[in-house]
């Protein structure tokens, strides 16, 4: 990034004057494409091609539905960046002109949840990686030195990432990917039987979701953009391209080896424990993100705390749960988790961009309108109905109501258009009738 990049500057709490905005195009472009880069997706690619018990997805709707949903979801990023660009304010500080500053502790509250949960899950994925490569006795200096690294580029946020990933990291992940797809698509991708086309949907979901996990944190780094069409760009194309490739590569992999070890597969290729290595270590700036949105989401509720001591404390904290807990069985927990955002954004930006038009308050003093609470929790609501996800109890309970949405509905886009349709009315409600939120 360039060379006086923001993020070296940034303020210590969120009370202090804001940092000058120096993201350009391809300052965004590069940071996204990094964070898309990522083995979480190769991982994920799985539930794309089984997004349901009774049967997988065939090859070319797999692929498919990687595509559709990167398009789906990265347009969501890329509009979510926007108005952090615009306002200069960090993602959960801008859910005050919708919520009032306590309101939006709520959200506040999610995010935080999900964003230690993302930082905790990528230190396993990066130690369990490795230990394919080496042994099970090197997992635990592994999330050690991983929580580590994340901790140092959260105190000192883009002067390690613009010195080592846009120079060095990006030109070698590129070779190591372009490698590993060399090497799959020479393999026969006849492992995937009884595919069809039956869940597209539930495919395509899972890729909206990772991209739409994003969402929250991307205005904490839009906000130094130079303009809003920059960070549109930057997040939609950088994160688009990449989502695209990495669940791509773990498709074909999984067509190509079976099993449900897709990286041991990839370990399996000639040299292909070098390619594995070079995106392990490239791994690191997920976790630095996620760790970066956590401290900047708790400096909402608590503007005075210095970002510095919150990055060492929560990096002590997602590495601890990393050495401790099987963060596997919380992976369907943080899916389950995300969808809370795709309505709490479609809320938010057809309030920002449609009913509000850009007039947004941030302040301390931002009135609550606790009406789009409604929005929010329809929309909620729409996407449990057409995909409860994969916790065993909680999706139970949804089908239990007795309803069953075609097998083409996408959750996401149902949610999103419902939450939008009620914001517009509800917007439309409160101006006809005058009536307003109150503290």
């Amino acid at each position: 990034m360039s060379d006086d990049v923001l993020l070296t500057e940034v303020p210590r709490t969120l009370d202090e004057a804001p940092p000058p905005r120096l993201l350009g195009f391809f300052d965004q472009l590069a940071l996204w494409w990094n964070l898309g880069i990522s083995l979480l997706l190769l991982v994920a690619a799985q539930f794309v091609i089984n997004p349901a018990a009774d049967r997988p997805l065939s090859l070319a709707a797999a692929l498919v539905a990687v595509v559709v949903g990167s398009v789906i979801g990265n347009l969501l990023l890329g509009l979510g960046a926007v108005p952090g660009a615009e306002t200069g304010a960090p993602g959960m500080v801008l859910l005050r002109g919708l919520l009032g500053r306590r309101g939006s502790w709520v959200p506040t509250l999610f995010n935080v949840l999900q964003l230690v949960g993302w930082t905790t899950f990528e230190i396993v994925v990066i130690a369990e990686s490795a230990t394919k490569v080496l042994s099970a006795g090197w997992r635990w200096p592994f999330v050690v030195g991983a929580g580590a690294l994340a901790t140092f580029m959260a105190i000192r946020p883009l002067g390690v990432v613009r010195g080592y990933l846009k120079q060095v990291a990006v030109w070698v992940v590129l070779a190591s990917t372009a490698y590993l797809f060399v090497q799959v698509l020479r393999q026969p991708l006849d492992h995937i039987e009884g595919g069809s086309w039956h869940h597209f949907w539930r495919g395509a979901d899972i890729v909206i979701a990772l991209a739409v996990s994003w969402i929250p944190l991307a205005p904490d780094y839009s906000r130094h953009s130079h303009d809003a069409r920059s960070s549109f760009f930057g997040a939609f194309l950088g994160y688009g391209a990449a989502s695209m490739v990495f669940f791509g590569l773990g498709v074909l992999t999984y067509a190509a080896y079976g099993g449900d070890d897709v990286i041991g597969s990839l370990l399996a290729i000639p040299a292909g424990t070098i390619a594995l290595m070079m995106l392990l270590i490239d791994e690191l700036d997920e976790v630095f993100a996620n760790l970066y949105s956590t401290v900047v989401s708790v400096q909402n509720v608590r503007p005075s705390l210095d970002r510095r001591v919150l990055a060492v404390v929560m990096g002590v904290i997602a590495t601890l749960l990393a050495l401790e807990f099987d963060i596997h069985a919380y992976e369907n927990f943080l899916l389950l988790l995300g969808s809370v955002f795709v309505p709490l954004f479609a809320t938010f930006a057809t309030d920002y961009f449609l009913v509000s038009r850009r007039r947004w308050d941030v302040s301390d003093d931002a009135r609550p309108r606790m009406s789009m609470l409604v929005p929010w929790a329809l929309g909620f609501i729409a996407y449990q109905l057409v995909n409860p996800g994969f916790v065993d109890w909680w999706a139970e309970w949804w089908t239990g109501l007795g309803f069953e949405a075609p097998s083409w509905t996408s959750a996401s886009i149902a949610s999103f258009a419902v939450a939008a349709i009620a914001t517009v009315t509800v917007g439309a409600i409160t101006r006809t009738t005058g009536v307003a939120d109150r503290r």
